[in-house]
């Protein structure tokens, strides 16, 4: 998106170098890149990224408004009510596409948002990767709370590890080895000494949890949690000592309420400029717009992109039998931005924050970007593409 900076870097790119730093990816941590890399990072000029950040000031100042919580509790459903609440999320993911305005400037327009923790492991280790093979201009920086990756470090420490030794902080999934972003488990590890740790592999004794390591059975007082019950759905026979929902003294790093709090969920209550209209379904009685090519209908209780329906009719809607679990929200039109060897690529920024307990608002720290050919965003639909997939986004300083 930045001229100078994107010409530097094609006119320096090689299949080969691109080659060696994906293989340099993927031997630093054997078996676990799961995904498409793409060939590039993102360059953001300035004038976009001061747009992006009013544009999540804005969306911060609705998720701190002291109604929030209140408006959000039907998200949390009692069956899936996970006790020791913290009074606010942990962690914050919001996504934008990269548009154009009427006026011709690139814009960004919110497609998701999320209370739970992204790659923040992955992304520092991939965007320090593209430095060392590639041609960065050195006024673009991934950082963006921190001045060093020393830094970065130390407060990714300070937020999920607290005041707890490593050795008694998880990081929980299910089956985190069979997970695609296992790589940023490894990662996680290496940095802050905190392991994966199965859900099934949990013991609970009384209000206590435990796991074993080297024949020692280590006690669990802090989760930082990559656990969703969406995944937990897909194994219903499971035999577990610990169940998500049980009352037990540890403390939550990333508590799971706020998955069902900050996501689809919150949109209907955000507006401005960069956020697209968005209504729950059952908020229309009926009476839907007639431009309906011009709307997207979301489930607010899947994910991944489960459930999203890009080419609706009435019909379709008239036929959910419950409107108040959907929202439809109006499409925005990606401009592709990012140029290609062989064309122009789409991409869409996460914008990822931590958000210590003691402090009033979440806190800036990294970006990841995704690059995108297909009609959505996400692997599923750029198979067989070249400069797609997950990457960083470097911003003009």
């Amino acid at each position: 998106m930045h001229k100078q900076a994107r010409e530097a870097f094609n006119n320096s790119f090689t299949e080969e170098g691109y080659e060696q730093f994906v293989s340099s990816l993927s031997s630093a941590f054997p078996g676990h890149l799961d995904f498409r890399v793409a060939e590039t990072p993102v360059f953001v000029p300035k004038e976009l990224a001061e747009r992006i950040s009013r544009a999540s000031d804005e969306i911060i100042n609705t998720l701190i408004s002291p109604d929030f919580r209140a408006k959000t509790d039907r998200a949390v459903a009692s069956s899936q009510d996970v006790p020791g609440e913290n009074a606010h999320t942990s962690f914050l993911a919001i996504d934008y596409a990269i548009c154009r305005n009427a006026a011709g400037e690139l814009v960004p327009q919110l497609i998701e948002l999320q209370g739970f923790p992204s790659i923040f492991g992955y992304q520092a280790f991939l965007s320090e990767t593209f430095r060392k093979f590639f041609d960065i201009q050195e006024n673009f920086g991934y950082l963006l709370g921190t001045n060093s990756f020393d830094e970065y470090v130390s407060t990714l420490k300070a937020l999920i590890l607290g005041d707890e030794q490593p050795e008694n902080v998880i990081l929980l999934e299910i089956f985190p080895e069979k997970q695609k972003t296992r790589i940023d488990f490894a990662v996680t590890e290496q940095m802050l000494g905190v392991k994966a740790v199965c859900y099934t592999k949990l013991i609970r004794e009384g209000r206590q949890l435990f796991y074993e390591k080297d024949g020692r059975k280590i006690q669990v007082n802090r989760i930082y949690n990559r656990l969703i019950f969406d995944d937990l759905l897909n194994y219903p026979d499971l035999q577990t000592s610990y169940h998500f929902t049980d009352d037990v003294d540890v403390q939550w790093v990333g508590h799971p309420n706020w998955f069902f709090r900050i996501s689809k969920f919150a949109m209907p209550f955000l507006n401005g400029e960069f956020v697209p209209e968005t209504r729950f379904l059952s908020d229309y009685g009926g009476s839907f717009p007639e431009n309906l090519q011009n709307y997207v209908l979301k489930p607010l209780f899947s994910f991944a992109g489960s459930g999203v329906q890009l080419h609706l009719t009435k019909a379709d809607l008239e036929a959910i039998a419950d409107p108040e679990n959907y929202i439809l929200q109006r499409k925005v039109v990606y401009e592709p931005v990012i140029q290609a060897p062989d064309g122009l690529v789409k991409c869409e920024i996460r914008m990822m924050y931590g958000w210590p307990d003691d402090a009033e608002k979440p806190e800036l720290l990294i970006s990841l970007s995704r690059l995108s050919r297909g009609e959505m965003i996400g692997v599923r639909y750029n198979k067989d593409f070249t400069w797609v997939g997950g990457s960083a986004s470097f911003f003009e300083q």
